[in-house]
């Protein structure tokens, strides 16, 4: 059912002429009318520029590429691929797209809203990186606004994020189970019983994935899961360092540790040189997802390696309708376990 400004200014309680002077911002109303209409216009998703079936055909220049964090590599190399992928031939103006980089610093809140934002805007596609929040109610409305972008003529893909049931999106999501399984097997494999593991933040499907995969080799090869030997923390360096600091003060004795991404294993070597161990001597470090710094780190980082760049491209392909979508509109990338010199035998 289209949804008209005569429902917004219902909604919100005031006259139609009030909801065109908030939407288009070119006459003083009073900030909690502002806010009543705002509210309105969201809870209704209301298009600022008319039914959304009629804009099917009439999409903008636009491509919105959603990202966590632009400051972290992880998402910087998918935004840059997908950005890559949706200029038109010889990048002339004529077949060029806008792309805009929307980050949403991890906020729920602001990821709906630029969701929002881009339906607005007509986007001729929506790229969402990275892993989704846990949360049933926003996964829902995450749904339904992508649903609705769908519906309007938008081409919808996650990348490196789960299938979100019920989207009409493309998923080309990333094995973070198995590559944490890989890695944890790694070091069993070279003697190590005591691991310990910095996780990411516990509402992210990233974290429980590979967090997951690292507990699934712990009990396939019979090490003891020790809750106290599992720290939380956000996607960087610093969480990495007191995380580290943390799992020493539990288990002084421990021989491993293992990281959410690489950057965690930056500042948990750094805990580590800071209480006087050696890498690997002492105390191996494992990483994940091969950020380019990874190879040049002193020593260098084992790590898991994921095509984050191909992922990217091959998701800007399929945003542009440059490349079919895969069977069943959702695609599984396997990382690769790169060892390089950061893990060794315990001592």
């Amino acid at each position: 059912m289209t949804v008209t400004l005569a429902d917004v200014a219902a909604r919100a309680q005031v006259s139609p002429a009030t909801v065109s002077r908030v939407l288009n911002g070119n006459y003083p109303v009073a900030a909690a009318t502002r806010e009543r209409v705002l509210r309105a216009v969201d809870d209704l998703d209301y298009v600022l520029n008319g039914p959304a079936s009629a804009l099917a055909a009439a999409t903008s220049d636009l491509v919105g590429i959603l990202v966590n964090d632009i400051a972290d590599p992880f998402f910087g190399i998918m935004a840059s691929a997908v950005q890559s992928e949706i200029g038109g031939p010889g990048g002339r103006a004529g077949g060029e797209r806008l792309a805009v980089v929307c980050n949403t610093g991890g906020s729920p809140e602001r990821e709906l809203t630029y969701l929002t934002l881009l339906q607005r805007q007509r986007a001729a596609a929506v790229v969402l990186t990275g892993g989704a929040v846990e949360d049933a109610e926003h996964a829902a409305a995450v749904a339904g606004k992508l649903r609705r972008l769908a519906d309007a003529g938008s081409r919808v893909v996650l990348c490196g994020r789960p299938p979100a049931p019920g989207a009409d999106a493309v998923a080309l999501t990333f094995d973070n189970r198995g590559g944490g399984r890989r890695i944890t097997e790694h070091l069993i494999s070279l003697g190590h019983r005591r691991i310990g593991y910095i996780a990411g933040p516990q509402e992210r499907t990233t974290t429980r994935h590979r967090l997951e995969g690292h507990r699934e080799a712990l009990a396939a090869h019979g090490v003891e899961d020790d809750p106290a030997l599992t720290v939380h923390g956000r996607y960087d360096r610093r969480s990495g360092h007191d995380g580290t600091v943390e799992l020493l003060r539990r288990d002084p004795s421990l021989t491993a540790v293992v990281a959410a991404n690489d950057t965690v294993a930056i500042g948990a070597c750094a805990a580590l040189r800071g209480a006087g161990l050696r890498i690997p001597d002492d105390v191996s470090v494992a990483g994940f997802d091969d950020l380019p710094f990874s190879v040049d780190a002193v020593p260098a980082l084992t790590t898991v390696r994921l095509p984050l760049y191909e992922a990217g491209a091959r998701a800007g392909r399929v945003a542009m309708g440059k490349e079919e979508p895969p069977p069943g509109d959702v695609a599984t990338v396997r990382g690769e376990l790169v060892v390089r010199k950061s893990t060794g035998v315990p001592r």
